[in-house]
């Protein structure tokens, strides 16, 4: 399981990179959180406050073992900017995956 916290703006060009590369499926979530960015301070009439947590879009997608590191680069290279808070790439041992509609179990589910 690959789970991505990239910027809002980047998800179409990682939805895109993703799907030429035949991934099937993805999870897209909305979400906040800070890393090295640390939020920022933004003026709302007149009055200064503190955002904390930055909103960001997480994608999760389940493949192969065999393509992780490919999935990995796809998702870096399209999501990359360069600057402060481009996002982290975050890998997980997925143990079973069921397809609810047929009951195919692992890779056969993907």
């Amino acid at each position: 399981m690959i789970a991505a916290v990239i910027k809002h703006f980047k998800l179409d060009d990682v939805r895109e990179a993703l799907v030429k590369a035949g991934i099937t499926g993805m999870t897209i979530a909305e979400v906040k959180g800070f890393g090295r960015q640390k939020g920022n301070v933004e003026v709302y009439r007149g009055a200064h406050f503190e955002v904390k947590f930055l909103p960001k879009m997480k994608i999760e997608v389940a493949v192969p073992d065999a393509r992780v590191e490919e999935i990995i680069k796809i998702i870096a290279d399209s999501a990359r900017t360069g600057e402060i808070g481009d996002g982290k790439i975050f890998i997980y041992p997925l143990e079973e995956v069921v397809r609810i509609r047929t009951g195919e179990m692992n890779e056969g589910a993907l």
